[in-house]
């Protein structure tokens, strides 16, 4: 029996071993995490509009795929949102759900396009994992932010299972650099019965 998607994606792998499996998945991505009833973006979402106030201020959405977790942004209200990623052929299927002010692909490796204070929120939605990104994103995407800046994410049960995640979360939180907002635990792919934590944090 052959793999499908969801069974190779959370195997180690390089950057560009990433990008491609990105790249062959995206056609097929939203049909097979919608059979697999895929409820993080939406719970992300939900928590990063709990703690905004001003829902025309432009979010980032950082790994946005095909545009799913945009689509959750903006069904919260949240009107301008800008996506960046690493792979071209998730980006086009986002494209076409016209929900973004902007769309930009971006390496592994690349410096953040943007300089800090440019988005007062950033969502960065089961990017942060085994066979995705590694926790030094994380670092890198709390810099960006400015004093009150706020950040949803998620740490799937994969992620969660290596502590060298939480930990990096914790070099923030317990220095008193940024200040846990939200954290639950709950539904992120149910039909391989697999959890998430959804985490809000604020920049100090």
């Amino acid at each position: 029996m052959s793999k499908t998607y969801l069974d190779k994606v959370y195997e180690a792998r390089d950057a560009a071993s990433t990008r491609e499996l990105y790249d062959k998945w995206a056609g097929s991505y939203e049909a097979e995490t919608a059979a697999n009833g895929y409820a993080t973006p939406g719970r992300c979402a939900e928590a990063l509009r709990r703690f905004t106030d001003d829902l025309s201020a432009p979010v980032l959405d950082f790994g946005c795929g095909t545009g799913l977790s945009g689509l959750a942004l903006k069904l919260e209200g949240f009107e301008v949102i800008d996506g960046y990623d690493l792979s071209s052929d998730m980006l086009r299927e986002a494209r076409e759900k016209n929900i973004y002010r902007k769309l930009e692909q971006i390496g592994a490796d690349d410096p953040l396009p943007f300089s800090p204070g440019d988005y007062p929120a950033i969502a960065a939605i089961g990017v942060i994992g085994a066979g995705a990104a590694p926790i030094g994103l994380l670092h890198t995407l709390i810099r960006s932010l400015t004093r009150g800046g706020k950040m949803v994410f998620s740490f799937n049960d994969h992620a969660l299972e290596n502590p060298a995640n939480e930990a990096g979360l914790c070099e923030w939180l317990d220095c008193g650099a940024a200040r846990l907002l939200f954290r639950e635990h709950g539904p992120h792919l149910p039909g391989i019965n697999l959890k998430s934590n959804v985490y809000v944090i604020e920049k100090a």
